[in-house]
């Protein structure tokens, strides 16, 4: 039986993880809302994801997979760091505008 890999061609894995990974820097650069911003940083992690299980696929070696399983349980130890410090925030401003948070440096 056919991989699937190649029937699709690991072309289109590439385009759509650059398509992916353009799409997070956009809302990361353009976006001011603090939960925006940590969903484009996970868009742009998914998108390199998706390039590591393509590539191992693709050279049939499991390593890449495995980094992916590491990497994604990591992404979700930051996630829950991340929106309890924006929960945080939030209580005590009132807003989680990144414009407003510049003035809490001091």
């Amino acid at each position: 039986m056919d991989n699937i890999l190649n029937q699709i061609g690991i072309e289109n894995y590439i385009f759509l993880a650059t398509a992916l990974f353009c799409i997070g820097v956009f809302g990361v650069l353009y976006r001011r809302n603090a939960i925006v911003v940590f969903m484009s940083i996970e868009i742009m992690l998914n998108a390199v994801n998706l390039l590591f299980v393509a590539f191992s696929t693709y050279h049939q070696d499991a390593s890449g997979q495995v980094f992916v399983f590491f990497s994604m349980a990591v992404a979700a130890a930051e996630v829950a760091v991340g929106l309890a410090i924006v929960v945080s925030i939030f209580r005590n401003i009132g807003s989680i505008d990144i414009d407003d948070l510049k003035n809490l440096k001091g």
